[in-house]
């Protein structure tokens, strides 16, 4: 197999049909390779699906190959919520959301076997040969429960037989840089001047124009909280295939700095497939084994919410909104901090923000990861095949987090409690391991015209997740060291609330099962059937809905096979259709990437407790519970699509696709009676989802020379999403689910502008007059959502003579996000905090300036702008998200070297952005642009290297 641009390809066999004396590209066909290691050619396949090559993942300066996927397929929305090195904040979406309440992740199958991950950041990206991406019921409801949402195909690297020995190895130095927002801060002279006319408090009140004139103090705190990241990058590849045997070694390192102080990424990982085979060829085996640690130091509200909205702790606020009239950081430490200012955070938020930088607060993760993969295979006749998978994945996950005890804020918390010693720190742990055994049993057999494939699988998965957490408060300065246990101040009676440790453990088991059976019929090249049938069952429901059964039927007409195309110029012109059904299982979202198997696992059943806050009356059992649900269901999806994949020529090619997807039964809260337990809701089955959309792929291959090779391609998708039932509907949030409109839709007041008279915040009534002081009844649906309904990704490949250019382009519309950033900069209250503001305020309204579209700095009525549309923003963008330029060195050049290629090059990442949103990114799909580290802007240099 070998790679062609962005997809994936296979020599034509002696048993392919190929005519007398064919060209080159007649010679091949694009290989899509399909659900448990099912492969069909693009001509024969009845599935949507699209195939991405190793071209677009490797030499790419990502930390997991899913940042590389944006804008490379049709359907496949990418969106990173974090650029923090190692974050697994990314958010892939397969034919739009399908679910609102559990998980929407799609399925990652690795080498035919089911991964329970969500982030891949121990998966080394240059091992990865393809990735399938199946969208319809087709190509998904062969994973029943687990694929509803999507399916994601990885196929790791092999050798080849009879291709000798092959050495490679790759190299790659890269720059990081953050992206500046453009939200006009005010400059220090600037917030003096605010605080002067404003009146209400800060610095500036009293000031005269002189003094703020002559005032030198002007600290940008983004220079001080953020840096250039550099990144190293190194691969070794070792392939050897004999007779009956083949062997793919990588081994990998990579060390990622972040943009922000105090976060990194480093890894290190092994991976080694074996193929092999009997002499006569009937029994064939493969074995994979892959194993990784990675560690890395993130933010701590990466993974904490609470810290949203905290400019004191949370970077990426402090960043923006930090007080440029306080010198830079002065002090050797948070002790010698608090010594010289005490309580008086609140003036110097900067300064706290800074110290847990340097060592104040530190938040480490170490991941190890085993996954094994082993397959046997035996032909029993010549239409007879027995196949087993199995497969075992093991995760575990050390954290330590500390609060150092020469630390602001460890210092502050003990002065407050009136503790000697402050600090604390939190050991964790939890370990994941999954066994999954496919086995199957298939028969073909070819008669004439006819090609028949009827296949019988068994499919279990178990899981073990383990996890413990210990909690220690209080820690000596001159003993402490970070995660070595020393240092712990002992309980004191004096102090029974404040050194008391604490610990927590969990234990759980899951499970699936599986049978199912696919059809695929085949004649004359012409036309094509296929079927699946597949019952399911679930640890998480009650008995009598433990079972679901999904299936799928599709078909194909391969029209340019027809006679009457016998002169048509059309290498492929194939229509397909399909329709089927999938579940979802997995009703709860997880968070921090954990496996969402484990999640919700008694949601059925009542659950008597006496742990706060669910526990009763002196934490007995039996006052009050947690109510179970016996009647809750999987979630289930029915997907309708129609399709196209044409050929013309090999100058043109690509793919059209028209779905309709319906999630029934979404996983919804049931009310109850309030006597039944807290929340009055309990998890069930109700409402109902659609999503409806288009897709559409091209490339043309413009010249196909041997010297000189140019292409240009485009894929985009549009897709609608509506709720289309639901048994009740919220209206007290900002951001609701209505009937009749998109998922996560916005539901404010609509923002008119300025009162011209009085400089107070105009709003639009629900009657349509215009009104200062808008009431409930006048908020409306707008229909804007979070979701972008358009995204995609188009660009240009070029070689000419060793030298080659590629550029890729990726897009999104439609979506909106609240900027809550920019509401707090309009916020004059907070420049009397110590907080920066936006200069656009030196143009509020007054009497004598009432041609303005910032409201006076006193607006009775300013509060009102949060629950509007004033700040709600279109999150569109156009990327140049990856461009490369480089040069393959000539065999001439190397004739006289043990070196079979050389290729140099240089790229950049997220080079340039086009858009109008004002924060550091527009690309996470979020409500309100909390904690956003934004993906970094990054310029590489690179070798890579064939012995």
């Amino acid at each position: 197999m070998f790679f062609i641009g962005q997809v994936a390809f296979a020599q034509a066999t002696k048993n392919d049909s190929v005519p007398s004396k064919p060209s080159k590209e007649q010679k091949i066909e694009e290989v899509v390779v399909l659900g448990y290691s099912k492969t069909a050619t693009k001509a024969s396949s009845t599935a949507a699906s699209t195939t991405i090559s190793a071209e677009t993942l490797e030499n790419r300066p990502n930390t997991t190959f899913l940042n590389s996927l944006q804008g490379a397929a049709p359907g496949l929305s990418v969106n990173s919520s974090s650029g923090s090195p190692g974050s697994g904040k990314i958010d892939i979406l397969i034919r739009g959301v399908g679910s609102l309440n559990a998980s929407t992740d799609p399925l990652y199958v690795i080498d035919g076997l089911s991964s329970s991950s969500s982030q891949f950041r121990n998966l080394n990206p240059n091992d990865i040969e393809t990735l399938s991406i199946l969208k319809d019921a087709q190509a998904t409801s062969i994973y029943g429960n687990r694929g509803a949402n999507g399916v994601v195909v990885i196929t790791t690297k092999f050798g080849k037989y009879n291709s000798g020995l092959k050495v490679s190895y790759d190299a790659l130095t890269s720059f990081s840089q953050y992206p500046k927002p453009s939200y006009n801060l005010a400059n220090a002279k600037e917030l003096l001047k605010i605080q002067q006319v404003y009146g209400q408090g800060g610095k500036g009140v009293g000031m005269s124009d002189d003094a703020i004139n002559n005032y030198t103090t002007d600290t940008d705190w983004t220079k001080e909280l953020m840096q250039v990241g550099m990144t190293q990058q190194h691969n070794l590849g070792l392939t050897y295939g004999g007779e009956n045997l083949s062997v793919f070694t990588s081994v990998g390192y990579l060390k990622n700095g972040g943009i922000i102080k105090g976060t990194d990424f480093e890894r290190f990982t092994f991976r080694n497939n074996i193929n092999g085979q009997s002499k006569n060829k009937r029994f064939t085996y493969s074995a994979q084994l892959a194993a990784a640690y990675s560690k890395r130091n993130q933010l701590d509200q990466e993974a904490n919410d609470q810290l949203g909205g905290n400019i004191a702790q949370d970077v990426l606020l402090g960043a923006v909104l930090g007080d440029p009239t306080l010198p830079k950081y002065p002090y050797r430490n948070g002790a010698e901090m608090f010594a010289a200012i005490g309580q008086n955070s609140a003036v110097y938020r900067p300064y706290v923000l800074y110290d847990n930088m340097i060592g104040g607060v530190r938040n480490l993760y170490a991941e190890t990861s085993m996954n094994a993969n082993l397959r046997a295979s035996y032909k029993i006749t010549d239409n007879l095949t027995f196949t087993n998978r199995l497969g075992i994945d093991f995760k575990e996950e050390d954290r330590t987090f500390a609060r150092s005890p020469l630390g602001y804020l460890s210092n502050s918390v003990a002065a407050s409690q009136g503790a000697k010693y402050g600090g604390s720190e939190i050991l964790s742990n939890f370990k994941d391991l999954t066994i999954n055994n496919v086995s199957n049993i298939t028969f073909n057999k070819s008669f004439g015209d006819h090609d028949l494939t009827v296949a019988a699988y068994l499919d279990y998965y178990k899981g073990h997740y383990l996890s413990k957490s210990q909690t220690q408060n209080g820690l000596d300065p001159l003993l402490w060291s970070f995660g070595s246990g020393k240092g712990y101040i002992p309980f004191s009676a004096a102090s029974p609330s404040f050194y008391q440790p604490s610990i927590q453990a969990a234990k759980i088991n899951a499970g699936t099962f599986a049978v199912f059976g696919t059809v695929d019929y085949d004649y004359a090249g012409r036309y094509g059937f296929s079927g699946t049938l597949r019952r399911d069952a679930t640890y998480r429901f009650e008995d009598e809905n433990k079972w679901d059964t999904f299936w799928s039927v599709s078909g194909r007409w391969n029209i340019d096979k027809e006679e009457f195309m016998g002169d048509s110029k059309f290498r492929m012109l194939k229509l397909r259709g399909s329709y089927g059904t999938q579940g979802n299982q997995n009703i709860a979202v997880a968070t921090n990437n954990r496996n969402p198997s484990y999640l919700s696992p008694l949601a059925y059943v009542d659950n008597y407790t006496n742990t706060l806050p669910i526990g009763g009356y002196q934490n007995l059992y039996g006052y009050l519970f947690s109510k179970g649900n016996p009647g809750l269901r999987w979630e289930k999806q029915s997907m309708a699509n129609i399709g196209l994949d044409f050929n013309y020529n090999g100058i043109i090619e690509g793919t059209f696709d028209v779905y309709q997807k319906i999630t029934d039964r979404l996983i919804n809260g049931v009310a109850i009676s309030a006597a039944l337990g807290s929340g009055f809701n309990i998890t069930g089955n109700n409402g109902k989802l659609e999503n409806k959309g288009i897709e559409a792929s091209l490339r043309g291959n413009i010249i196909k020379k041997q010297d000189i090779r140019l292409s240009v391609w485009a894929n985009g998708a549009y897709n609608k999403n509506t709720v289309k039932a639901l048994p009740k509907e919220d209206f007290t949030n900002n951001n609701v689910q209505a009937v009749g409109g998109p998922a996560y839709q916005w539901y404010l007041y609509q923002y008119a502008g300025v009162n011209q008279a009085n400089g107070e915040l105009l709003f639009v009534g629900k009657d349509g007059q215009i009104t200062e002081t808008p009431t409930v009844d006048d908020r409306v649906a707008t229909g804007k959502s979070i979701f972008p309904k358009v995204s995609g990704g188009f660009g240009v490949d070029l070689d000419v003579k060793g030298f080659f250019f590629n550029a890729m382009f990726s897009y999104q519309s439609g979506g909106w996000i609240f900027d809550n950033m920019e509401e707090w900069l309009q916020n004059p209250a907070y420049a009397t905090l110590g907080i920066n503001v936006s200069k656009d305020l030196l143009n509020a309204w007054t009497p004598d300036n009432t041609n303005t579209d910032i409201p006076s700095l006193t607006a009775n009525n300013a509060g009102l702008g949060g629950d509007s549309d004033r700040n709600l923003h279109k999150s569109d963008f156009v990327r140049l998200k990856n461009v490369a330029i480089g040069y393959n060195l000539s065999k001439d050049m190397l004739r006289n070297l043990p070196v079979r290629s050389v290729k140099v090059f240089l790229q950049a990442e997220n080079l340039h952005t086009w858009s109008k949103w004002k924060g550091f990114d527009p690309e996470p799909i979020t409500q309100y642009s909390l904690s956003v580290y934004p993906n970094p802007r990054v310029y590489s240099v690179g070798v890579n290297v064939e012995f």
